[in-house]
């Protein structure tokens, strides 16, 4: 099932019906029967022209995290960048230890939805989108339901110093999440892939993708760890860390269309730019 925030309120999208709920977001993600419950909506059945709609990040009054060196890819990639300022021993060690890497990456009003900009930093010279699954964790700490995060990061910033990284990865519009919340009676299939591509000038100048079991750590991990001494009250979100790394010669430019795609979720599109 596809649970979408619209401009025309929430729409439950379920084996090809839709239907129109009218419940309060925040409290409608945290139900303990979420799925049960979703799979009992019978009333407000309706049909929906999506040109007529435009879709909202699937976010209420959550704060979103992040994942970092979940991947072998995203260890070498970060290993690589910090290399000269000497940072490259922690991120090998993070990659092998115990706890995960986990910072905190937005607040509601400055995640961008499908089809809006996302932002680079004027004072940084390398930036680069990451494509991550994204878990819903209710109140409880249990996974819900999953989305599309792009973690939008400046690779130099985070790799002339690692105490940086909020600099590198926590400013306005540095993430975007949509097009919907994909709720699951089991687990996600970890053969599920993740697909990236950038465009500029409508060609294609990057593209990538790479399968969930590539991850090192497993989801109910890294929501453990988050809800370790944290409470949550209208549950988060958590973006699970990327494994696709354009190359050190790529940085984007305004105007650059992003997509990620991953299945049975959708796609995320994103046009990037400059905060003016």
């Amino acid at each position: 099932m596809q649970l979408f925030k619209t401009s025309a309120g929430l729409i439950l999208q379920r084996n090809e019906a839709h239907f129109i709920l009218h419940e309060d977001f925040d409290a409608l993600i945290n139900r303990d029967d979420l799925f049960e419950y979703l799979t009992s909506v019978s009333s407000g059945k309706t049909s929906v022209n999506w040109n007529e709609i435009k879709i909202l990040a699937p976010i209420g009054k959550q704060e979103v995290w992040a994942a970092g060196v979940t991947y072998l890819r995203s260890r070498d990639a970060r290993m690589e960048e910090s290399k000269e300022a000497g940072g490259a021993v922690f991120y090998s060690k993070v990659y092998n230890a115990a706890r995960p890497e986990l910072f905190f990456k937005a607040l509601p009003y400055s995640v961008a939805s499908p089809g809006e900009e996302v932002f680079i930093r004027a004072d940084s010279k390398w930036n680069v989108p990451e494509p991550e699954l994204t878990l819903f964790i209710n109140t409880k700490g249990k996974i819900a339901a999953y989305t599309i995060g792009n973690d939008m990061s400046s690779r130099d910033i985070e790799g002339e110093n690692p105490l940086y990284l909020p600099q590198a990865k926590l400013y306005y519009r540095s993430a975007a999440l949509g097009p919907c919340l994909y709720i699951t009676e089991k687990e996600i299939s970890l053969d599920t892939a993740i697909h990236l591509s950038i465009k500029r000038n409508e060609e294609a100048v990057f593209e990538g993708s790479i399968q969930l079991n590539r991850m090192k750590r497993r989801f109910t991990e890294l929501a453990e760890y988050l809800f370790r001494e944290n409470i949550f009250t209208h549950g988060c979100f958590l973006m699970t860390g990327t494994g696709i790394i354009p190359p050190n010669d790529f940085t984007l430019q305004s105007g650059d269309e992003v997509e990620i795609g991953i299945e049975n979720i959708g796609v995320l599109a994103n046009v990037v730019a400059y905060r003016i």
